[in-house]
């Protein structure tokens, strides 16, 4: 049998069956290169899911393992709810320590957490509240904006609810959800009386109070001090707060598997002042219901006894829910009683500027001081009739004793004028503190005012004229001082040429176990070289306005000797004035300790009466007898005062 195959060409003829075998070998060697590409496809798919295998594997590992505690707290972190637990505010008492002047009383405080409520429904639970809160809604929504809406932080809404309410919240809490409350302790000044302006009072930390106190611990809800010892010594009063930590499950229910961390707040810290209760209770009833002001100060130390204002305020309102309007009423009144006038208002000193005016008269020997005036009652000085205020038909002849006695406006008028001179009036009002501030441990005092012929030319555009400076000595014209100024003044007499920064707190001390952690250190604020037995004449010389003078019917009292200067201040009204008496006592002590200082105003906005003086003599008859206004008023046999106005002698 014969092979048919024919013979396998290779040669170039012309017939197709050689370039078939050409084709063949072609297609052979795409089809190898062709299986190469799967293959390597594979080999990168395969080295791509190791790598993500490895890397993930990784990844895992050091977040289970390596990392794994630090994911556990930021899971636990996100089912937690942390509630602020308020610290107490520290107390308030008097030099005594006997019992607190402020002090908190149980109260409670309602919170809303708003990411636990539905938006939509925020308004509708604010309504509710309001309803058993007794407190329109608009109050409650001013404390929950919208821009709240996301926190699931708590957000107090309202303060100062009494146990009555809490309860019902209580028994409806499955129909307010997110709503939940704590214990707050409020301030009580039911017993502050005419210290409010001393204590002052707290309330909610304002948007530009938070800017300015945000690096010092403060935040968004904080209760502070706004004004006078609250707001002074607020880092000491507030403590710090506690927290309490709770992990809740989806539906924000506590998990009963985990406990409650507690960190408990500290109490603030006790405060003990220099004031003392018994004469600030004897001053306020002293100068009565008239507005003006008194200050008692120990000048050995600087230490404030007693500081009244009147009128005064009740600190209580600002505990209120509506606090707002409150304080509106406060700050409409005409009488402008949350001015604390002892260091908030400036006064034309009237004649208690002319102890500056002896001072200088005698370091200077500017004119002999048993060289007399003629006080004819007037004097004709440019083209006005200057008349002394005190005596019309004039006080004859009068040396330097006699006329601060007398309180003789010409003599100072001339003397001042001639002899003494404007610069160093000024001076030596300077020395004496006047128009400078005090720097004492409240806020929102002022500095006063001494007026120079400098001031004058460049503010008013006008030349210094004589009549400017009789003006200034007998303290009218610009001339402006605080009570709290005045006293000072008596003080640097007292204490041979030094005043002593004055100051309300006396001690700080632990609100546990009462022990005291700070004392405050008498501090020199002023000091001068004037010699000392020229002071020693102008306190003879007070001496005698008491004992000889304006104010012998009023004040030259038998329990104690007293030396002083009064005041009768122009304010451009025909039939009253300010009534000014600055003095001290004992006049013959030699014992620092035993020294008061007293300064009171009676401001011309009252009935004329010339009280000042008055006052004076109840409050020193008070302290150095030990008796109360009522026994100081009848040894004084002042019942006929009262109510009946005082009558200049």
């Amino acid at each position: 049998m014969q092979d048919r195959t024919p013979p396998l060409r290779t040669g170039c003829g012309l017939g197709g069956e050689p370039k078939r075998a050409e084709t063949l070998v072609d297609n052979r060697e795409t089809d190898g290169k062709n299986n190469e590409k799967p293959l390597k496809r594979i080999a990168v798919t395969q080295t791509v899911f190791i790598v993500l295998f490895v890397l993930y594997t990784g990844r895992l590992f050091a977040m289970q393992i390596l990392n794994g505690d630090i994911y556990r707290s930021r899971a636990d972190d996100i089912s937690k709810r942390t509630a602020t637990l308020p610290a107490q505010r520290g107390e308030i008492f008097d030099r005594k320590y006997e019992r607190p002047v402020v002090y908190n009383t149980d109260s409670f405080a309602v919170l809303v957490a708003p990411a636990e409520v539905n938006r939509d429904n925020i308004p509708v639970l604010l309504n509710r509240l309001a309803e058993i809160l007794d407190v329109p809604s608009e109050q409650l929504a001013k404390k929950l904006p919208p821009e709240y809406y996301h926190l699931y932080r708590p957000v107090e809404i309202a303060s100062n609810i009494p146990y009555g309410m809490i309860a019902v919240i209580a028994e409806n809490l499955d129909t307010l959800p997110g709503v939940s409350w704590q214990s707050k302790p409020v301030r009580n000044y039911s017993d502050t009386g005419s210290l409010s302006h001393v204590i002052g009072y707290v309330g909610d930390i304002t948007g530009d109070e938070l800017t300015v106190l945000y690096n010092r611990g403060y935040k968004q809800g904080d209760i502070i001090g706004k004004a006078g010892i609250e707001r002074q010594y607020d880092e000491l009063l507030r403590g710090r707060e506690g927290r309490e930590t709770r992990t809740v499950d989806v539906r924000g229910r506590l998990a009963s598997n985990r406990e409650i961390i507690r960190e408990a707040p500290e109490s603030g810290k006790n405060l003990i002042l220099t004031i003392d209760n018994g004469i600030q209770t004897l001053s306020e009833k002293a100068l009565g219901k008239r507005i003006g002001s008194v200050v008692v100060l120990r000048p050995s130390s600087g230490e404030v006894l007693a500081m009244v204002s009147y009128p005064w305020y009740n600190p209580g309102i600002f505990n209120s829910n509506d606090s707002g309007a409150e304080y509106q009423l406060l700050v409409n009144d005409a009488n402008k009683p949350l001015i604390n006038r002892a260091i908030q208002s400036g006064y034309p000193p009237g004649s208690t500027f002319k102890v500056v005016m002896t001072t200088g008269i005698l370091v200077e020997d500017a004119f002999p001081a048993e060289k007399t005036v003629d006080c004819l009652g007037e004097m004709i000085y440019g083209d006005r009739l200057w008349r002394c205020h005190i005596r019309r038909p004039g006080h004859g002849r009068v040396n330097l004793q006699q006329a601060l006695a007398q309180s003789c406006d010409i003599y100072f008028w001339v003397v001042g004028r001639d002899n003494l001179g404007v610069e160093r009036i000024v001076s030596y009002a300077k020395d004496y503190g006047f128009g400078e501030m005090t720097g004492i441990d409240i806020p929102g005092e002022v500095a006063g005012f001494v007026p120079t012929p400098q001031w004058k030319e460049r503010r008013l555009r006008e030349r210094w004229q004589g009549g400017d400076t009789m003006n200034i000595s007998i303290g009218q014209g610009f001339t402006l001082v605080t009570p709290l100024q005045m006293a000072n003044m008596v003080a640097m007499v007292v204490n041979n040429g030094v005043i002593y920064k004055p100051h309300i707190l006396k001690e700080v001390r632990d609100p546990v176990s009462g022990m005291i952690e700070e004392i405050t250190q008498r501090e020199i604020l002023r000091e001068t070289d004037i010699d000392p037995g020229i002071l020693a004449t102008v306190r003879a010389n007070m001496r005698s306005v008491i004992s000889a003078g304006t104010a012998r019917f009023p004040v030259n009292i038998k329990t104690v000797e007293i030396a002083g200067k009064t005041g009768t201040s122009e304010v451009g009204l025909v039939d009253r004035w300010h009534s000014w008496f600055a003095a001290y006592a004992p006049y013959d002590s030699d014992n620092p300790e035993e020294q008061i200082v007293v300064s009171v105003i009676v401001e011309a906005a009252n009935p004329w009466e010339w009280w000042a003086p008055y006052a004076s003599a109840i409050i020193f008859q008070g302290i150095f007898a030990n008796q109360t206004y009522e026994e100081a008023v009848a040894a004084l046999n002042f019942q006929y005062l009262m109510p009946q106005t005082a009558r200049r002698d």
